[in-house]
């Protein structure tokens, strides 16, 4: 299958109008900021992308960031200017032809950014590999990955291989397909949906314990839609099945806990990231207001004092008392004390 993987995105897809699905039309709800960034960017670089989400997490300013599954370097090319030019950016894929209309234009990229030296590099390789490429433990500072993972044969080795090089409080943010149920065999096999990022899905309830089980404890989803399949002839083969695209933070920080425990904690965001002065938006259930006390449970606590965002947020609260699990966040204590459910519900987190 990864012969197919490759020849599909290196000889079948000349561009994105080849495609079969939307899990790929994703530019109608970028960031404006974003808007001037993909004007830099060469036109063929464009026209050879492929992914199903925005992968671009907020403060970058000077980190090593790595791609998973790059491609021809669209969102590489838009992190290099997000990351200026005293940070770097690693691309890496298994198509040789896709690699090949990245390493073309970074001389353009180069100048059109204005950098005395380039910032950018791509590695031909797999995902599940990271150590064949020499990518070093506790070497990069964030992780992106666009719609690939799901075409990887080993998803648990990407994942291992990502907690490996991220340096502590790093995280992996990427942007996937998944399934509402496992699929079936007969459809892994079919090159054509498993070449346009649906057969490959996980299944979403797969997922979060796969992630955990390689050091990822309390992944987060920060945004999803439903994916449409407009080729009929895909339709009657996927059948009932669903298939969304969602984007996750995973964070490297070995503390976390299984669940989101309550120690009395809350956080002020100051309003500093850049592009982002009225809200920091952590996750689908974190919308931290400027100015605000807005209570957190320990984990939440954690992936803003323990990663980069700790300079932008006034920290309350300890680990010294714990209260129990934090109202709200999907799990209770199970036995019968004589609150209504309203109560043992009541909360946000």
């Amino acid at each position: 299958m990864q012969e197919t993987v490759q020849k599909y995105y290196g000889e079948t897809l000349s561009g994105t109008h080849d495609l079969q699905t939307n899990a790929c039309c994703t530019d109608a709800g970028l960031p404006e900021y974003v808007k001037p960034l993909l004007a830099k960017v060469h036109n063929e670089v464009l026209a050879r992308y492929y992914g199903c989400g925005l992968v671009l997490p907020e403060q970058l300013e000077g980190l090593t960031i790595l791609d998973l599954g790059c491609g021809a370097g669209r969102d590489v090319y838009v992190l290099s200017q997000l990351v200026g030019e005293k940070g770097k950016v690693i691309g890496v894929d298994m198509t040789e032809e896709q690699l090949a209309v990245a390493r073309r234009h970074e001389k353009f990229h180069q100048k059109a950014f204005g950098y005395k030296r380039g910032n950018v590099r791509f590695l031909h390789g797999y995902i599940e590999q990271l150590d064949e490429l020499k990518l070093a433990d506790a070497s990069i500072d964030i992780i992106v990955s666009n719609c690939v993972i799901n075409l990887a044969m080993d998803k648990a080795a990407v994942l291992r291989e990502a907690y490996r090089v991220l340096k502590p409080g790093g995280e992996l943010y990427f942007s996937d397909v998944y399934s509402d149920r496992r699929i079936p065999k007969e459809l892994i096999n079919d090159p054509v949906l498993y070449g346009e990022c649906l057969s490959g899905a996980l299944y979403w309830n797969d997922f979060v314990p796969l992630a955990r089980t390689q050091g990822f404890t309390d992944p987060r989803l920060v945004e999803d839609r439903p994916i449409t399949i407009d080729n009929p002839q895909l339709q009657v083969k996927t059948g009932n099945i669903r298939f969304y695209s969602a984007t996750y933070r995973l964070f490297k920080l070995p503390e976390l806990e299984l669940a989101c425990e309550d120690y009395g904690q809350s956080v002020v965001y100051r309003g500093t990231i850049l592009h982002h002065p009225h809200a920091f938006v952590l996750d689908k259930h974190h919308f931290i207001e400027t100015g605000k006390q807005f209570t957190v449970c320990g984990n939440t606590w954690r992936m803003l004092h323990d990663t980069r965002f700790a300079g932008h947020f006034d920290f309350y609260g300890s680990f010294e008392r714990h209260y129990g699990i934090f109202p709200g966040c999907g799990m209770g204590i199970p036995f019968d004390d004589g609150t209504s459910d309203e109560q043992k519900s009541s909360g946000c987190c």
